[in-house]
């Protein structure tokens, strides 16, 4: 999965990253499905084990461009999890008491606890995104946050946590046709907004701001995946064995259980 991995100092150009590829697997798409299950079942089987030894903590960041499969990667991936050690955090327009304090304030506060899988659902990336493409803030202003993010990060890092950061990458073409289906559905309706056809104009402002984004905060203890999502099974694929590996990575043992437990009769 490293082909998917943005090593640190690299300069990100999104045209090169085909949103449509699916060269780490050869198989079809229901084959896919069935080791995407077999990944489910061992992300289930880490998950309680990280959650039994209370040691390591994981802080998964997702974004993408509007309908990028935010929701859906948490819905398919995550089945079968344990709801009380994994968390889901989303941020929407701050609130005015959030917008008194710093931007980091109100994304500090939902950072994994030891033992927990926290899921960001749009993150404190958007004070260099949305922000910036809506000029929210000064350049001079935003510009810095870069570096504030990093330092951020590294913070979390130091305290045992384990940040994966995944940018699901769609084509323009593929919005258009979830954007369309959304319409087209009733039952999704409820999902689109007018709004979106605003925030599709701005689709080239967004690809520079995601691409200066992902060039400067994909660090070693931080780093960003690009992941091809116009295929919503391979996107599930792909970061479900990244999750397995890192997981399976940090080497995690059941605590010792209590001494002369062999000698406990239930009556």
């Amino acid at each position: 999965m490293n082909r998917y991995r943005i090593q640190p100092g690299t300069v990100v150009d999104l045209a090169a990253w085909d949103p449509a590829d699916r060269s780490a697997f050869d198989g079809d798409k229901d084959a896919a499905r069935g080791v995407t299950k077999e990944l489910n079942n061992r992300l289930e089987e880490l998950q309680e084990l990280l959650y039994a030894e209370a040691k390591h903590k994981v802080l998964i960041v997702l974004q993408a461009m509007d309908t990028g499969g935010k929701d859906g990667t948490i819905r398919h991936v995550f089945d079968g999890t344990n709801p009380q050690g994994v968390k889901v955090a989303s941020f929407k327009k701050p609130t005015e008491w959030e917008l008194a304090h710093d931007y980091l304030w109100r994304v500090h506060r939902h950072t994994p606890g030891a033992g927990e899988i926290t899921i960001f659902n749009r993150s404190h990336y958007e004070d260099v995104l949305v922000v910036r493409v809506h000029n929210l803030v000064p350049p001079d202003v935003w510009s810095k946050r870069y570096d504030h993010i990093n330092a951020f990060e590294r913070i979390l890092f130091d305290e045992g946590t384990t940040i994966l950061k995944f940018f699901l990458h769609i084509s323009k073409e593929e919005q258009r046709e979830r954007l369309q289906a959304r319409l087209d559905e009733p039952h999704k309706q409820w999902k689109f907004a007018k709004g979106d056809l605003s925030e599709r104009k701005r689709w080239d402002d967004y690809v520079g701001a995601f691409e200066a984004a992902l060039s400067k905060t994909s660090t070693e203890w931080a780093p960003w995946y690009v992941i091809p999502a116009d295929r919503k099974w391979y996107r599930n694929l792909v970061i479900s064995k990244i999750l397995v590996d890192t997981l399976a990575s940090l080497d995690m043992q059941y605590p010792e259980p209590e001494e002369d437990l062999e000698s406990i009769v239930i009556e």
